[in-house]
């Protein structure tokens, strides 16, 4: 029989696992804890909150178009006019109506300059809501 004469029964490995029952343990606690506290927690809040009215229906603001013509002419909603009655006619627009949206279109072959033109008659008119279109 082959026995060591050196073998005494023990063995001097390390552990090579970790013990993990003193940390479930503590994460049943944990968890009972928490379990008891957390209905506790729960409190409400007063609070009283603004009653509301009849709903508003938002109306948008009124709109009219300006077409820059390649001969220089301006058609305000379809009617064609010069330089000067446009700014009365935008003068008349924002004295009725100060929110009214002012969109600016110039065909293809229009010069800068009546394009610029129809944009400073809108601006001096006191319209504030200008739109640029294509």
């Amino acid at each position: 029989m082959a026995t060591s004469v050196f073998a005494t029964g023990q063995r001097s490995e390390a552990m090579s696992q970790m013990n993990i029952t003193p940390l479930v343990d503590v994460m049943l606690v944990l968890l009972v804890i928490f379990m008891i506290s957390a209905p506790v927690l729960t409190g409400t809040l007063d609070m009283r909150l603004p009653q509301t009215g009849p709903e508003r229906a938002t109306i948008p603001p009124p709109r009219v178009t300006v077409q820059v013509q390649a001969d220089g002419m301006f058609l305000l909603d379809g009617q064609m006019m010069g330089k000067a009655a446009l700014a009365e006619a935008l003068g008349d627009i924002a004295r009725g109506a100060p929110t009214t949206i002012v969109a600016v279109k110039a065909s293809q072959e229009a010069e800068y300059q009546s394009f610029t033109d129809a944009l400073s008659a809108a601006r001096r008119s006191g319209i504030t809501n200008i739109a640029l279109e294509n």
